[in-house]
């Protein structure tokens, strides 16, 4: 469709490759000036993606269905990539880096990719999605998977800054990397953002369930998925905080975190059957 929001998301979709684009030149050219840019791009892809989100909230109550634009596929897809990348700014304005962006930014990209695929029209939602617990379940889960979307990036990027040190080097590409103990902590750090959101997730997705269906806990396919992810990432904060472990262990870790997640977003929901299906919302 040609409406606004979905001509804004869109133009937010293009200035994501944009932005990942510059980020990938800056690391081989190492120009200042193409940083920058990559910055500014990304900034002005922020500000569609958020105009975007508002136009179609003001387009849903025109067409007098009156509800929050996080309820479909495609408008959590959009939602994601636009969290994944809000994350990435905060990161690039807190560690002074802009080599995250060839990591991170990509990420954004390709799920709007996916996203532009998908039915973006607005519809009315069925009667068991009209609840306050929906938005507040969704909202609070892609923050969570889009801190966990910027901690996988970084931990490859942990990776390879890694293995160039076991060698003695700092040159190239990955010598522009900030240090792998930077790095361990910006990793540890976007999976305590993302973890507390992931679990008020589950929590106001058990309560949503019982307003709904009439029980908090049900073992769909989705759910179980997400006690998965949670106890993932639980374990990787217990194995941080109380076995010490760092580095490579848990860059892996977060990466493991991150692929279960994808599954549990998009693999439950169109491959298997259940009650969180996009097939009837």
């Amino acid at each position: 469709m040609g409406t606004l929001n979905v001509k804004l998301f869109d133009l937010a979709m293009i200035l994501y490759g944009v932005a990942s684009l510059c980020y990938i030149v800056f690391l081989y050219a190492k120009k200042e000036g193409v940083g920058k840019v990559a910055t500014l791009v990304t900034g002005a892809s922020a500000l569609s993606a958020t105009a975007a989100f508002i136009a179609r909230w003001v387009e849903s109550y025109k067409l007098g269905i009156g509800r929050i634009p996080v309820t479909n596929l495609y408008e959590s897809l959009v939602f994601f990539a636009w969290v994944v990348v809000i994350f990435y700014l905060l990161f690039e304005w807190r560690y002074k880096s802009r080599t995250f962006g060839a990591f991170v930014l990509p990420i954004a990209f390709f799920t709007m990719l996916f996203a532009s695929t998908t039915e973006s029209s607005i519809t009315p939602l069925v009667p068991a999605l009209q609840s306050y617990w929906l938005h507040i379940h969704v909202i609070t889960c892609f923050i969570g998977y889009a801190a966990f979307a910027v901690s996988c990036g970084i931990a490859v990027m942990y990776l390879l800054k890694e293995k160039q040190e076991a060698r003695g080097e700092s040159k190239g590409i990955v010598g522009l990397f900030p240090s792998t103990r930077v790095l361990d902590d910006i990793v540890y750090r976007a999976v305590i953002i993302g973890f507390p959101f992931l679990t008020a997730g589950i929590i106001t997705g058990a309560a949503w369930a019982n307003y709904a269906w009439g029980t908090y806990w049900s073992w769909d396919p989705k759910e179980t998925w997400s006690l998965i992810v949670w106890l993932i990432y639980a374990a990787f904060l217990h194995a941080r905080i109380t076995r010490g472990w760092r580095g490579r262990k848990t860059a892996i870790l977060s990466i493991v975190g991150f692929l279960a997640t994808i599954f549990c977003y998009l693999g439950v929901n169109l491959v298997l059957s259940g009650l969180h299906s996009y097939g009837g919302s």
